[in-house]
């Protein structure tokens, strides 16, 4: 059996994560969605609300599980025993920072193999940040993330107060 692991932030978990999950799903016996809980970059969802929705997204899928983790990623996959880190590419410059990880990895685990799988043409633009800023500024993310996930980023940014909105990029 080949079990690959797909680490990432998910915050928020979008319609290009779930197209590369999708996907890993015919190449692999399991998949398993781990969610990174503290990564060096803010966050708009706890560890536990970011696992809840990645976990909603997969509910009706046997092949995918979803876990939480930290530290290295390789041991994560040591510890459940994957083979592979699936990773996604959207645009060209993703590569140059999975390829320096992918790297990292095989130093620190040469037995975990790592896969790169482009993005459908239509996702290229997403990324969580993305999503996240738009949401903020009121912009319409459903063709962005699932209905479910889409809910908790209304009722988030609601709560928020507009000194913690983004000061940046869509709305200048």
């Amino acid at each position: 059996m080949v079990r690959a692991l797909f680490p990432g932030t998910f915050d928020p978990i979008h319609f290009g994560h779930i197209n590369i999950a999708e996907r890993s799903v015919r190449l692999f016996d399991e998949l398993v969605i781990a969610v990174y809980d503290k990564p060096l970059k803010s966050l708009l969802f706890s560890p536990d609300k970011r696992i809840a929705l990645v976990k909603e997204t997969f509910k009706g899928h046997p092949k995918i599980r979803v876990i939480g983790y930290s530290g290295l990623t390789v041991k994560i996959c040591q510890e459940i025993d994957a083979q592979v880190i699936v990773r996604g590419l959207r645009v060209f410059s993703d590569f140059e920072f999975e390829f320096r990880m992918a790297l990292a990895n095989h130093r620190l685990a040469p037995d975990i193999e790592s896969i790169a799988l482009i993005t459908d043409e239509e996702h290229t633009f997403l990324s969580s940040t993305t999503v996240r800023e738009i949401a903020m500024l009121g912009g319409d993310i459903s063709s962005m993330v699932p209905p479910h996930v889409e809910s908790a980023l209304i009722q988030s940014v609601s709560r928020m107060s507009d000194q913690q909105k983004p000061a940046n990029a869509l709305r200048d």
